[in-house]
């Protein structure tokens, strides 16, 4: 039996400057800035798993990791002595004990992701890091039309980047749906239980050439009963995708 502590973290984090979640031995990643963190503070290397690897240039306001640890010090210390090690672009929301058998990517239930663009003739230098800037009017109609076939349990081989080593493609969606706000801001939000590697980028890709009017609202449903991954629209960028929230058992 592991007798070590088992500490979950809520986090925060800009991934602007990293290239993604994966520890990489030439490259800033979130997994091995956490790591060096965790280190530094109790004295003790430990392996932090998160709900899922967000890839280079993804952020996220609600992921979800763990680690185990034999330090005694308090939970307190671990929120806040996380954050003072940690640089300005991640941040412990929450610190608190698990139980043993929490496992932050195993215990996984489900999860939500959104995708921000800004659809307005001018660029924002303040949010280039943050979102998909796109000129010409977008139909969100439409957008909204294509979305409609996501709920439900989907094969995803047209929407999985190249790569990728989920073997089971299908996955359920619970829901899929576009809002607009004032200021050109359009948002794509989609919770399922689970997720392929670049899978909401390339759904939004292709939801994006149905909104410049490049392919028809039904071009998504297709894609879903026929697999063509080359027919499908370009990868959105990273910089507008966020993991906004990871649901367990509770």
């Amino acid at each position: 039996m592991d007798l070590r502590r088992n500490i979950r973290l809520l986090l925060e984090y800009d991934g602007s400057r990293y290239h993604g979640w994966q520890r990489q031995l030439d490259a800033a990643t979130i997994q091995g800035t956490i790591e060096e963190a965790v280190a530094r503070l109790t004295q003790t290397p430990a392996a932090v798993i998160a709900s899922g690897r967000t890839d280079a240039g993804v952020h996220a306001r609600g992921q979800v990791a763990n680690f185990r640890t034999q330090s005694s010090i308090p939970l307190k210390a671990f929120h806040q002595g996380l954050n003072s090690l940690l640089p300005k672009d991640i941040a412990v929301l929450e610190a608190r004990e698990a139980p043993p058998e929490f496992n932050a990517r195993i215990s996984a239930r489900a999860k939500t992701y959104e995708y921000r663009i800004l659809n307005r003739p001018n660029r924002s230098p303040l949010a280039r890091n943050y979102a998909w800037w796109i000129a010409p009017p977008l139909d969100l109609a439409a957008m909204a039309q294509a979305a409609a076939a996501l709920p439900g349990e989907h094969d995803f081989t047209a929407f999985r980047a190249s790569g990728s080593d989920n073997i089971n493609p299908v996955r359920r969606v619970l829901a899929a749906t576009w809002r607009d706000e004032p200021g050109g801001w359009l948002s794509f939000t989609i919770t399922a239980t689970g997720f392929l590697r670049g899978m909401v980028r390339s759904l939004v890709g292709t939801m994006v050439e149905v909104g410049r009017g490049k392919a028809p609202p039904a071009k998504l449903a297709e894609l879903l009963e026929n697999g063509a991954r080359h027919l499908a629209g370009p990868t959105a960028p990273a910089q507008g995708l966020y993991l906004v929230e990871v649901f367990y058992g509770e």
